[in-house]
């Protein structure tokens, strides 16, 4: 038996081929690959300052606060977040801490990055790292990040954007959680 392929046919076979063939995005707002949010304590290799090196990030809790030590917010409360870098390799890491690399976007999608007043970039929570953006070889560190937020704003995705642009994110709740929760309140008083 003889099949004979229509034109239209053939143009949608050859359409779907080159579709599938081709890297191209034909989004006209290019944006990171999708990937599933984290939750508390969940972590992500990440890469580190142009690109160089792999720093696991772990987000483990979050703590508001209405005061951190003397500071106090300009806006509401403190969102807090502890987390962890671990840098596994035998040479020093920077990772994007210190470059806008964490970031609060709640609900409203008004999102602020780590610091994002002076009564946060203040915080800082006893016990703590003050070691930096940089982790060296084989070492772990433990460190927080602040954003001064309305009451409203309680609960978002905290973002992550590593040194090769790609975005990590982690689902917060809008109340203190998190396995060091209630030590990182302590630590903040």
């Amino acid at each position: 038996m003889r099949r004979v392929v229509t034109a239209p046919a053939l143009a949608a076979a050859c359409c779907l081929s080159l579709t599938a063939c081709s890297d191209r995005d034909d989004r006209s707002d290019p944006q990171p690959s999708p990937r599933t949010a984290l939750t508390l304590g969940q972590g992500s290799d990440t890469a580190g300052v142009d690109g160089k090196g792999t720093v696991k990030i772990t987000a483990d809790s979050v703590a508001y606060v209405e005061t951190a030590g003397s500071s106090a917010p300009e806006h509401d409360l403190f969102a807090v977040v502890r987390y962890d870098a671990a840098n596994r390799s035998k040479t020093p890491v920077t990772s994007t801490v210190d470059t806008g690399g964490f970031r609060w976007k709640p609900p409203d999608g008004h999102t602020v990055s780590a610091g994002n007043t002076t009564a946060a970039r203040g915080v800082f929570a006893f016990g703590s790292s003050e070691g930096g953006a940089t982790v060296p070889p084989k070492v772990l560190t433990t460190d927080t990040i602040a954003f001064d937020i309305t009451t409203a704003r309680k609960g978002a995705t905290l973002i992550y954007v590593d040194g090769d642009d790609v975005t990590y994110r982690w689902k917060i709740p809008p109340t203190s959680s998190g396995s060091t929760a209630t030590a990182l309140e302590s630590a903040l008083q």
